[in-house]
């Protein structure tokens, strides 16, 4: 058989990875942000990290990324410190769908997704076909193929946001960061958003998504990490975490869990 990856396997990684995080500590300006941040992600399986505005969710996840350093700890990925990885090696592990990401000027979107192929291409290497290909089966796979054509810049904020989550379907990576996967996206949206997460652990791919809404994470999350003031509070099985007494103390509400439709959820009110 050819050691040439098909498209199919391209847009999924073949062994999902482990991530470790040990005494994370960052600090912005005279903030400290995150705090002695100790977790364990397990690997192929969806995992969230909640806690309210503020507790340090999207930083962690763009330390994980690359995108800051941090003050003390470390991050490993399979036993690996990702801080001794080239850029371009960590890239082709790990990619991360941001909140809010740029619109760039005047790019066709499918230009913008062939950005995710650019750690597995040759240095100053173009499109091949099967990037191509590739990048298409992502727009598919992000329910954004209708999009092609467009002008990244003129969509709206959820058809950007499935823009960019293709992008990062086309790194093919084996730790997936999505931060407020959600965000803009109407109800039939954000459910097709989870979905494809847990489908992608069927393919070898570790998610992370910090996430706002709990009920997300009591229904597709294996694993949840959460944060308040910087610190690591509970980690585990949300249905075993997420109990109406951390709840309540860590967003300042009365919390109460109840069974609706079958389903083990949170109802919320005022103190």
């Amino acid at each position: 058989m050819s050691g040439r990856t098909t498209t199919a396997q391209a847009v999924t990684a073949t062994a999902p990875a482990e991530l470790t995080v040990a005494e994370l500590g960052l600090s912005i300006g005279q903030h400290r942000v995150l705090r002695s941040v100790a977790a364990r992600l397990p690997a192929g399986a969806v995992s969230a990290v909640v806690g309210p505005n503020g507790s340090g969710k999207s930083t962690l996840l763009r330390l994980l990324v690359g995108a800051l350093s941090p003050d003390v700890g470390t991050v490993l990925l399979d036993g690996r410190e990702l801080a001794t990885m080239s850029r371009r090696a960590r890239a082709r592990e790990l990619a991360l769908v941001e909140q809010d990401s740029a619109a760039p000027v005047s790019l066709d979107v499918l230009d913008v997704v062939l950005l995710g192929r650019t750690p597995h291409r040759a240095a100053w290497g173009s499109d091949s076909p099967e990037d191509l290909a590739i990048a298409h089966a992502a727009l598919r796979r992000a329910g954004a193929a209708d999009l092609v054509g467009r002008d990244v810049a003129t969509l709206s904020g959820g058809e950007r946001q499935r823009v960019h989550l293709a992008r990062s379907l086309a790194q093919a990576p084996r730790l997936l960061l999505l931060d407020e996967p959600t965000n803009h996206l109407d109800v039939a949206a954000q459910l097709d958003v989870l979905h494809l997460a847990e489908d992608l652990t069927t393919g070898g791919v570790t998610v992370l998504a910090a996430l706002h809404d709990l009920n997300h994470a009591l229904r597709y999350c294996a694993h949840v990490v959460v944060l308040d003031g910087g610190h690591v509070v509970a980690a585990g099985p949300p249905g075993e975490v997420l109990t109406e007494e951390l709840v309540s103390r860590v967003y300042g509400v009365r919390a109460q869990r109840v069974l609706a439709g079958g389903r083990d959820m949170l109802v919320y009110d005022r103190t």
